[in-house]
């Protein structure tokens, strides 16, 4: 009998239980598609919240390792039945101790990233775990592709996991764990194979063929210098003319003015190479001596005895008082060009213009270049400030003030 007459065969035989059963039927298809809604939306959260957050290079690094840790387990399912001899619920509970240690070990080792930068010994733990688990599964292989196959599971997944751990601790800090020193990039620049920067081919040789210049002028001009047989000379000037022929014809030296403006600064570089021991670098962590105003010595007021010297003015008219200022003109450039600034006493004594005029004349005439020169001469290098009254100075060699008098 067809399956659809014996339904109806039962239902007509047992009305109460067919209705029953449909009940019982239409809550289980209820439940089923509820646990599917709920499925669904928790699936959608997790994509949307960890999945969607996370570069693709992330989640397949995470696709593959898992894949890898399964093959690894299902060794360890073979080998804690073979070798160890569990069997039924003790075989599950304890098979995949080691991969459940590995996977801890791992998230530890990332919070260790995340809070002290480095994955610190857990980080050790998941690759002696990895190899630990690899081992053991290969043991119970049963051919030698096998046993490689097993040996590579566990040692990919690790791999994975430590290449997503450097990609988070560059992220997170910004720089890459460690630099090798040997590395093939560094080989082959050492080989000349390479260029370390990012010229260009004809870059390299047009800086090449002007280094070649530079440096047959140098040797030329030694052996000049030294005095050399004329052969040595000419054979230097013959190499000096080949280079120099060179550059000219696959550089353009002679239109260029950026490549003639680098074979001046190479030869004046190497000409000068003698005056390195001559210089005089400061000291940097000698502290600096805060800089005075360059105006400093300008604005300084004459001395006391020029304030408290007064003198009786006598009316005089605008011809004699021109001619006074003239005088006192002619006064203060003489004693200018003898690298001496007069004060304004020693204007107002030599040329008989009232001290209050002097002083207003020569607050002006100070700010000239030639005096504004031999104001800041003196403060500069001895610390002088022009207000009349001089600080001795006891130096090596015999100098003069800026008011004219010679320091003993």
């Amino acid at each position: 009998m067809p399956p659809l007459d014996q339904l109806t065969a039962f239902v007509a035989a047992n009305p109460v239980g067919a209705a029953i059963l449909g009940v019982f039927a239409l809550v289980a298809i209820f439940i089923a598609l509820y646990a599917l809604r709920a499925l669904y939306r928790a699936g959608a959260r997790f994509v949307r919240e960890y999945v969607a957050v996370r570069p693709a290079e992330d989640i397949l690094t995470i696709v593959a390792a898992s894949i890898a840790t399964g093959v690894s387990a299902q060794g360890m399912w073979r080998f804690s039945g073979d070798v160890l001899g569990f069997d039924g619920p003790l075989r599950l509970l304890l098979f995949a101790f080691i991969e459940v240690a590995v996977i801890t070990s791992a998230v530890r080792a990332r919070r260790n990233m995340r809070e002290n930068y480095s994955a610190g010994i857990d980080g050790i733990a998941v690759w002696a775990l990895t190899g630990l688990s690899a081992v053991l599964s290969s043991m119970d292989a049963r051919s030698l592709p096998e046993a490689l196959f097993r040996l590579a599971a566990p040692l990919v997944a690790a791999w994975l996991w430590e290449r997503g751990m450097a990609i988070e601790r560059h992220r997170i800090t910004g720089r890459a764990r460690i630099h090798w020193r040997l590395t093939p990039e560094r080989a082959m620049v050492r080989l000349g194979l390479a260029e370390a920067s990012d010229r260009t081919a004809s870059e390299v040789d047009a800086h090449r063929r002007l280094t070649r210049v530079a440096l047959a002028a140098k040797r030329a001009r030694a052996l000049r210098a030294a005095g050399a047989s004329d052969r040595r000379m000419r054979a230097a000037l013959a190499k000096l003319d080949r280079a120099m022929d060179q550059a000219v014809e696959h550089t353009g030296l002679a239109l260029d003015q950026s490549r003639q403006e680098a074979l001046l600064s190479q030869i004046g570089a190497l000409y000068n190479t003698t005056a390195l021991i001559d210089l005089h670098p400061p000291v940097p962590w000698e502290p600096e001596e805060p800089a005075a105003p360059p105006m400093l010595a300008l604005m300084a007021p004459d001395d006391e005895d020029e304030r408290r010297e007064t003198r009786q003015e006598t009316p005089v008219d605008t011809l004699q008082r021109a001619t006074m200022i003239r005088t006192a003109r002619a006064y203060w450039d003489a004693q200018i060009e003898n690298k001496w600034v007069p004060r304004a006493s020693d204007i107002a004594r030599e040329t008989g213009i009232p001290v209050d005029t002097a002083r207003e004349y020569r607050s002006l005439w100070k700010l000239e270049a030639k005096a504004h020169a031999l104001i800041e001469a003196a403060y500069l290098e001895h610390g002088i400030v022009d207000t009349g009254a001089f600080p001795a100075i006891p130096p090596s060699d015999r100098i003069l003030s800026v008011n004219g008098a010679a320091v003993s």
